[in-house]
């Protein structure tokens, strides 16, 4: 299991999210309070932003160390500013590879992309069977072997089909579909997700199995006015809003909240 978090509003730099708070990011991979299996997240970390000012595809940092080794990220982190960005800490299902194609966030043109969970088996039960339901565009997008890649697949399959639905049409298609090909194979999975276009937040906690790992958002706090956090877990104490299960979150420019059921 990783930890997430994602940021939407009034511009920042990384380090108000990855180093600042008590429970930042960097504390939470390694010593997190809310994992449901594992007990660090030492296998990686990645960041995806967006430019505070002007339309460009989103910017994109990986690393295989922990996060706490990397002596650049801190230097980087006061340095980058955005109003938009996603960012995990890896904690690898085995027997799925450390290496740099498996590491998120995993993107598409303006897409950034962040997954919590697994699927069960995934190599034996559900890697062929999501194959089978991509066409090429999404096909050929993966690179890696893990079950987060081919979710967001699933994901980017959706949009290049029908290019005007929102990204909360896209990611409830994906997690039926993967509810679906879960209940024919006799697997379970769990997918809390992150996926934003630069314009938006949207986000799922949600799983086939309970329990669900835990997905907290959070608007408006005095540190950070204007904006909304979306996390793992709290990164400090706070009027934070632990998500219910099987539930869709969806932050629009406005910073706007809104909860639905997946289903």
């Amino acid at each position: 299991m990783c930890r997430l978090v994602g940021y939407f509003g009034s511009t920042i730099s990384l380090d108000q999210l990855l180093y600042k708070p008590e429970h930042s990011l960097v504390v939470q991979s390694y010593k997190p309070r809310e994992m449901v299996t594992g007990l660090l997240n030492a296998d990686g970390f990645g960041l995806g932003w967006y430019h505070p000012e002007k339309e460009a595809q989103p910017y994109i940092y990986k690393n295989l160390l922990p996060i706490w080794n990397d002596n650049n990220l801190a230097h980087l982190s006061r340095y980058v500013e955005t109003k938009c960005t996603l960012a995990y800490v890896r904690s690898a299902t085995p027997p799925l590879a450390v290496d740099y194609s498996n590491c998120q966030p995993f993107t598409y043109k303006n897409l950034v992309f962040i997954h919590n969970g697994f699927i069960h088996n995934f190599r034996s039960s559900l890697y062929r069977p999501i194959r089978y339901t991509l066409e090429d565009t999404a096909y050929q997008l993966i690179l890696g072997s893990t079950d987060s890649e081919h979710i967001f697949a699933l994901v980017v399959n959706e949009l290049e089909k029908n290019p005007e639905i929102s990204l909360e049409t896209a990611l409830r298609n994906t997690l039926a579909t993967l509810t679906a090909l879960a209940k024919t194979h006799s697997v379970y999975f769990s997918a809390n997700i992150i996926l934003s276009d630069g314009q938006q937040l949207v986000a799922s906690r949600y799983s086939n199995r309970a329990p669900t790992s835990t997905l907290y958002w959070l608007r408006d706090d005095p540190l950070y006015p204007d904006g909304v956090i979306i996390a793992s877990e709290p990164l400090f104490e706070g009027n934070w809003h632990k998500i219910a299960e099987g539930s869709l979150i969806t932050v629009k420019q406005s910073l706007e909240v809104q909860i639905t059921p997946v289903f």
